[in-house]
């Protein structure tokens, strides 16, 4: 489910919502900046800069972060941003 497991922006990695969880209370535990729990990179502070490394990842043709533009420009109707 796309909505139930959301990927990371930074490594086109996707993880489930128990696991973000429990990574989550890690970090809080022990007083840790916010990681992505595979590639250990900041998590972005904003949307504009997801939407920016996501758009890193896919200038280097990863196809996880294409199907999922792809997905996004769907669900808003932009039927031919889809395409691009």
């Amino acid at each position: 489910d796309e909505k139930a497991s959301p990927m990371m922006a930074c490594c086109s990695k996707i993880i489930c919502n128990g696991c973000e969880y429990a990574n989550h209370i890690r970090e809080m535990e022990g007083c840790l900046d916010r990681k992505c729990p595979f590639c250990r990179t900041a998590t972005p502070k904003s949307q504009e800069e997801a939407a920016r490394i996501q758009m890193k990842r896919i200038e280097v043709n990863d196809p996880v972060a294409m199907r999922r533009m792809g997905f996004e420009r769907q669900e808003k109707e932009d039927y031919d941003g889809a395409f691009e």
